[in-house]
């Protein structure tokens, strides 16, 4: 069954995007990202405006996450004072990166920065994440989530100021990254229309050393919260918000997510981080191949107002 999608002008059958928000929704849950980095270049491959595929795909960040943060708030994953301080960085991270995605779309850039940056981002941090879980994953069964880092060693990360004790997680440490890595998410939200779970997951799992299960769940939390802010800016801003777009896509999201999250509790960490590193470097070469193939259209227009 086709509809048409007013704001992106074209029709598309809801059953596969039923069906695509389902699959966002499971890994949304599963691995505790957005699933836009996903989502954003199926939408793109379908023939989605970009600027569209990037705003839609916020607004169905928010609801996979908000899924997927409620069972694992059930299961006590989510650490609301870590999660507070990565929102207030991603608030201000968002607000510049919808700013600057009205700025790309207008020079008639934005499909190849938001490309480019898909395939570096993605490449570079699935790759790391990738050595990181297969190595771990080959270590013995007492070495293996452990990290190389021997007691008494101390990172610069570790020196900053303004710390403060996260009791859920058993951590005392500086916000200063918390709040760097929110922003850096919330920008990414901005302009690429992700939930940015595929870069704040290893981030507090490498960087700062959180506990995988307690990063899955706090890493959707924030992701709420950044995506739902980023979506209202991009509706009110850019005007690229396609409700008919969104709504079947958030459908299958949020039923998706339930899913996600109950098979989260049968892989240990360093699998989880194994199965997530394959999907972003897969999602990568997709974006990589797409930069050399021949288009079939050689010209496309857009209307700007």
């Amino acid at each position: 069954m086709q509809i048409y999608l007013p704001i992106a002008e074209l029709s598309l059958n809801v059953f596969l995007l039923l069906s695509m928000g389902f699959a966002i929704g499971f890994l949304s849950g599963m691995f505790g990202i957005g699933g836009g980095f996903i989502l954003t270049p199926m939408l793109i491959f379908l023939g989605v405006p970009p600027a569209v595929a990037v705003g839609t795909g916020a607004s169905q960040v928010v609801a996979a996450s908000v899924s997927s943060a409620t069972g694992h708030w059930r299961r006590n994953n989510v650490d609301l004072q870590m999660g507070a301080v990565l929102i207030i960085g991603g608030f201000a991270g968002a607000a510049i990166g919808v700013q600057l995605l009205g700025y790309l779309r207008a020079l008639g850039q934005l499909e190849l920065i938001v490309t480019l940056a898909y395939v570096v981002l993605l490449g570079v941090v699935g790759g790391l994440m990738l050595v990181e879980s297969l190595r771990a994953m080959r270590a013995s069964p007492t070495k293996a989530g452990a990290y190389s880092r021997r007691g008494g060693q101390h990172t610069w990360i570790e020196g900053l100021p303004l710390k403060r004790r996260f009791r859920h997680s058993r951590i005392y440490a500086s916000i200063i990254p918390f709040i760097a890595i929110g922003a850096v998410i919330g920008l990414l939200t901005g302009i690429m229309g992700v939930g940015g779970g595929f870069l704040l997951v290893p981030a507090l799992i490498y960087l700062l050393r959180i506990p995988t299960r307690l990063v899955i769940g706090t890493s959707t939390f924030q992701i709420v919260c950044v995506a739902a802010f980023a979506t209202i800016l991009q509706a009110a801003l850019n005007q690229t918000i396609d409700l008919a777009l969104a709504v079947p896509l958030m459908a299958g999201s949020v039923i998706g997510a339930q899913f996600g999250v109950g098979y989260s509790d049968r892989f240990k960490a360093e699998q989880l981080r194994a199965l997530l590193a394959l999907i972003v470097v897969a999602v990568a070469i997709r974006m990589a191949f797409g930069l050399v193939i021949p288009p079939t259209d050689i010209f496309s227009f857009e209307d700007l107002n």
